[in-house]
């Protein structure tokens, strides 16, 4: 994963517990590096081993950090200067989330060594939405979840998310539900 994925995770830890707490979740997970540079790509060793220390030590299931941390992404880009690059995957819900493959498309081009996921999308009717996740890294679905609740926040939609299946033999592929209620008050 590229670093600036790492340096989202580092600004949730120290936002939310402090530098200190931030140094010795790397300490815990064997990072020695001083820092991360956004656009250069590192193991993804890295960046589950700094989820699984941060399980650890905040005592809190790395499912749920990857769900916050998904949360966290969404602003976390627009803050880091991806906010136009985002406005043109779309100015809706429903849109950004159809436009997900294209948005990586273009993110491509400044990180040719990305392995973006990719997502299918079907529209059931009316605010009822089917997300296929595709990706070839396991155990991120977590933060999946939490980037969708992230860009429902960001649209100010209410929408009920749910991972209605997992991967499995027959599917290579995550499935959400998406019941978008309405817009927020």
């Amino acid at each position: 994963m590229y670093g600036l994925v790492n340096k989202g995770i580092e600004q949730l830890i120290c936002d939310s517990y402090g530098e200190q707490t931030w140094e010795e979740i790397k300490k815990t997970a064997g990072v020695e590096a001083a820092g991360f540079v956004s656009m250069q790509p590192y193991d993804d060793q890295i960046t589950y081993r700094l989820v699984e220390a941060a399980s650890q030590v905040l005592g809190v299931p790395g499912e749920e950090i990857l769900e916050t941390f998904g949360t966290h992404w969404v602003i976390y880009t627009v803050q880091k200067g991806y906010g136009e690059m985002l406005n043109l995957a779309g100015d809706n819900f429903v849109d950004f989330v159809k436009n997900l493959d294209e948005l990586h498309t273009r993110v491509g081009l400044l990180m040719p060594d990305l392995d973006p996921p990719s997502f299918e999308v079907e529209e059931l009717g009316e605010n009822r939405l089917i997300v296929r996740y595709y990706s070839t890294r396991r155990g991120l679905t977590p933060m999946i979840a939490g980037l969708l609740r992230g860009l429902a926040l960001r649209f100010q939609v209410q929408a009920d998310i749910a991972l209605a299946a997992g991967r499995s033999e027959k599917a290579d592929y995550d499935e959400f539900f998406i019941h978008i209620r309405g817009e927020e008050a």
